[in-house]
Parts: structure tokens; sequence; C-alpha cells
């Protein structure tokens, strides 16, 4: 699987969550409107070794995604499966559209599923029996995990109320899970005091995703339906009959609350209208108690016809995930494919910052002297600032996200060049808007970006100073 993910790691180009954090990486802080610090951090890190490198930048994510693999074999030897159900948890994972996705491209999500397959893996064992000071290492991986994601957070609620409804309930005496609860707050807790100091926008953030805002959001009917898809439609049965054997199996009441954990934590999602791979931390572990069980299905009746129907799922799974997931298609043939939202936001940047800089390069010198480019996003701002150097763009501003906290474009800017923006957004804060060109990535490939409206805005009312605060945007 990471051979995989390192061959198309390079293909398309930067996310535009990846050139955000960029972006972010060279602003580092305990703390984003969006995000704890971590993946910025490992932007900054990985661009240094090597800058501009797409590859390198995903280098990560790719090692992550290999390491959950192994940690789905082991949870599924701590649920009693011989090797031949440890390998086929392993395969499931890793030929799942999740963790194809997550292991393509730096993002939070993937860190977060490594934390999350962690931190099962050893609740696992301590409440298989094993020694309780495993929770001090629970507390590392979940104080680390804080760091990346919010929802280790989650993950470790469902997992305390499911032990609380399921038992074992004497590991609420030890002293070593309240020791390594108290680890991860105090790991926790810069990112939370950045958050508290800025009015808590993550609180904003969630409710607008909770709203739609986010490009990667669905309605809340289809949160249950996707599920089935969230590792492979082929593969769901694993999965499922995991999840029921939690429930019914003796030989697993022992990690009974994983179940609960699962149950509780899809009905507060689909309440609060969370997405569809808020609940992808659970499925290694699901997937390593339906492999056993998946295992003797295949040596009882037609064995032959049995296996077959298995390895056919199997590799039904792999290429279907994968086409979705990854830059599989030639990119000239990709408005034709079928691909996820992320794939579509990996293309053309390059092109859109071109065309910026044409109609940029179009205005009269002593204009451009007074202006600014100002975008409605922070994947255009990010663009732009790692495309636009070279075509001597200056630098990008936006109100969107943490592009909003490093500020307003410089108090002599008059004038900009709006991308993105619908005219009502730029009227109320300039005396002119005139629509001067559109993006087009040229191989008809519908996401964010296509078609964006290019503005030139004049005679800015007022100054930034009382502007700015009106242009903050966490939806």
């Amino acid at each position: 699987m990471f051979g995989v993910l390192l061959a198309f790691a390079p293909r398309y180009g930067y996310h535009r969550d990846e050139l955000y954090f960029l972006v972010a990486g060279r602003h580092l802080a305990w703390g984003y409107p969006d995000q704890p610090p971590f993946v910025p951090l490992v932007a900054r890190l990985m661009n240094d070794l090597a800058p501009g490198s797409v590859t390198v930048l995903r280098l990560p994510a790719a090692l992550a995604a290999a390491v959950i693999v192994l940690l789905s074999a082991a949870l599924a030897r701590r649920l009693g499966a011989e090797p031949g159900a440890q390998l086929l948890a392993a395969g499931s994972i890793a030929t799942s559209l999740i963790l194809l996705g997550a292991g393509h491209m730096l993002s939070p999500t993937t860190f977060d599923l490594l934390a999350s397959a962690s931190i099962l893996l050893l609740v696992v064992i301590i409440l298989r029996g094993g020694d309780e000071r495993l929770w001090g290492g629970v507390g590392l991986l979940a104080g680390a995990g804080l760091l990346d994601d919010g929802l280790v957070a989650f993950l470790l609620a469902g997992l305390l109320a499911g032990i609380a409804v399921a038992g074992p309930r004497h590991v609420f005496r030890s002293r070593w899970l309240w020791a390594g609860g108290a680890v991860a707050a105090a790991m926790w807790t810069p990112y939370l005091v950045w958050q508290a100091r800025h009015g808590w926008p993550e609180l904003t953030v969630g409710r607008g995703i909770a709203n739609g805002a986010s490009g990667s959001s669905t309605p809340r009917w289809l949160f249950v339906p996707e599920q089935l898809a969230i590792v492979s439609l082929f593969l769901a049965p694993v999965w499922i009959v995991g999840l029921i054997r939690l429930f019914r199996a003796p030989e697993l009441r022992f990690a009974r609350a994983v179940g609960f954990a699962y149950v509780l934590l899809g009905v507060v999602f689909l309440v609060t209208g969370g997405k569809v791979y808020y609940l992808a931390g659970l499925y290694p572990a699901l997937l390593a108690a339906g492999a056993e069980p998946t295992l003797r299905w295949l040596r009882r009746g037609r064995r032959r016809v049995r296996r077959t129907a298995l390895a056919l799922a199997m590799v039904l799974a792999a290429l279907s995930s994968a086409a979705v997931a990854l830059p599989v298609a030639p990119l000239h043939d990709l408005h034709a494919s079928s691909f996820a939202y992320d794939v579509g936001e990996t293309v053309a940047w390059p092109t859109y910052v071109r065309e910026i800089a044409t109609v940029w390069k179009r205005l009269p010198a002593s204009l451009r002297a007074h202006a600014a480019i100002l975008t409605s996003n922070y994947g255009e701002a990010g663009a732009v600032d790692r495309y636009g150097p070279a075509l001597g763009l200056p630098t990008a501003y936006s109100g969107h996200m943490g592009f909003w906290y490093w500020g307003p474009p410089p108090a002599g800017a008059r004038f900009v060049l709006g991308v993105g923006f619908d005219r009502a957004s730029l009227t109320p804060f300039f005396a002119g808007v005139r629509l001067v060109s559109r993006l087009d990535n040229h191989l008809q490939v519908a996401n964010d970006e296509q078609n964006a409206p290019l503005w030139l805005a004049s005679g800015l009312r007022g100054s930034w100073a009382n502007a700015w605060p009106k242009f903050k945007d966490l939806g």
C-alpha cells in the first residue's frame, strides 16, 4: 500500500488544504481557527526538507496509512483472530476508500486515523486483562492525537461511555486511567488556550460544517448509507459482522465497549451534522472483529465458491477505491470519470494562478502599486502564495480561516483583484466592482474554482481596519 500511495503522490498536484497548510506552517502557532497545530508543523518540516515537492509533503501520510494497516492486523490478533484473519483485516483496511484517500494527501484525517487505531489497540489490550499502566500510553497517544484533530476527544468519550455501559467498569478504579487522562489534557491545553483567547472559533467552524458549508459535507440523511461505502460496498459485510460480533460473541465481551462507542458516536454525529468520515477511526477495530467469522464462513459449505467471492470482493474493493480516491485517470479524461471531491481539488492550481497573473499584469503599473489580490478562500490564497512569486504576483490576502488572522491588505491598497467572490460580497466595500475574467482549468473538471469570477474592485470605502472584520469567514 505504501508503494502505491508513493507512486500516485505526485500526480495532479497539491490539494487546496495542503496549499493552506503550507502557508499556515509559516505562521506556526498552538492553534488555528479550524484545527490544532500538528499538520501545519508537518507541512513546514516537509517543505523545508524538499521545497515544492508534493511527494515529500505527502510522505508522512503514506507512512501513517501503512502503519494503520499493521495496527489493524494487530487488533485482529488481540480479538482472537488467526493469522489468515489478521491478513484479511489488514487487506480490508488497505483497500478501503477512506484509507486510500487519507493516505494520498497530507491532512488531519490521516493522523486522526493513526491515533485512533493506536488508541484502540492499547484499549483492547487493557480491557482483555493487560497491564493497566498502558493507560499512560493511551494518554500520550490521545494527547498527540488531540494536537492533530479534535475527533480524538469524541473517540475517547465514546470508549469511556461504552465501558460505562458494557464494562468492564473496574477500569474506572485504576489510577493509571486518570493519570493517562491528565497527560492527554495537559498536552491538549496549549491548543485549548489558543482557542479560548480567540473566542473559540472552531465552534463556529463546526456549526458551518453541520450546515453544509464544507465542500466535502453531505446531507444528513446520507450519513448512515455512506457508512457502507467508507470502507467499500464490497467489504461492508466484514465490518458489519464485526460490529454484530462485538455485541453478541461471548469471547469478545471484554471489547463490547468498542461496539457501543461506534453506535453512540454514530448517533452523535448524525444529530450534530458530522461528516461521513467522522466514524472512520473505528473501522480498523470493526474489520478486525469481523475478519475471524468471515474466515470461518469461507470454510463452510461451498469453499471454492466462497473463496472466489471473497477474492473478487477484495479486488473490486481495491480497484473501486483506487479509482475514486486516487488520481488514476489521465488528467484530460478526469472530467468523464468518477472521482472523490478531494481529487478534483488537486487539479489545475498552477493554471488558475497563471490566469490570475495574466489579469494582474494587464492592470496599469500605477494601479498595481495601490492594489492587492484578495481571494474568497484559503485554497486560492495558498495557490497564489505557492505559484505566484514566479509569475510576479504579490502576496494574496483572504478572510477565510487562518488567513483572516494573518491580517488585511496594506492600508494603501485602494484596489483589489478579487478572486472567487460573488459581486454582492464586494460591493459594500468598494465604489466600483467590474468583472474582468473567469478561471478556467481547460480540463472541464468541475472543481470549486472552475468558472470562478475575477473582479477588479476599486475605490475602497473607508479603511481596511474597518472593513476587515466583515471579511472574516469561518464557514
